[in-house]
């Protein structure tokens, strides 16, 4: 039993690898964490085929994203130009904890799917936050590549439920 427990174990850390995430994320049993209130977190540059962060950006224009228990994000197309740096500001207008991940759509679905496997999954990267319920969050993000890119909210569920949108990033 303890040889298939820690084959799983492996196969999960070597997921989380491939997929850009540490395998030191797991956790036993928690929620998601970078819950950005009042100041923004601090990130290592991160260069994305649907973006990049770097720690000294300043936002070209604000968006602000509201978050519902009815599972939808409000707007959930967004529109913006090749270079802009968006200060996301998110507003979770519900009871519970909700997130906004942004990536292409398969890297979104492929991330889902891993939710669903491990729920207490932790991970913390430029390009993803989770607002508490009733709460406020912001992200800063450069869309340095055109084409339309995906967000939604991966927690077990809500991307099921059609919690997602686009972001079209025109040239």
């Amino acid at each position: 039993m303890m040889k298939i427990r820690n084959r799983s174990l492996v196969a999960a850390a070597a997921m989380f690898v491939a997929t850009g995430f540490s395998a030191s994320a797991i956790y036993a049993g928690g929620t998601h964490s970078n819950s950005h209130d009042d100041e923004m977190m601090e990130f290592d540059p991160t260069d994305r085929e649907f973006g990049m962060y770097r720690v000294d950006m300043k936002p070209d224009h604000t968006i602000t994203v509201e978050m519902a228990d009815t599972m939808r994000f409000t707007p959930s197309e967004i529109k913006v130009k090749k270079g802009d740096v968006i200060l996301f500001e998110h507003a979770n207008k519900g009871k519970i904890t909700h997130e906004f991940v942004l990536g292409t759509e398969a890297s979104l679905d492929e991330h889902a799917e891993m939710m669903k496997k491990f729920p207490g999954m932790e991970h913390e990267e430029p390009y993803m936050i989770h607002v508490a319920a009733g709460k406020q969050g912001k992200m800063l993000w450069k869309f340095s590549n055109a084409g339309t890119f995906t967000f939604g909210c991966l927690i077990p569920g809500h991307y099921d439920a059609g919690m997602k949108g686009t972001i079209t990033v025109e040239g």
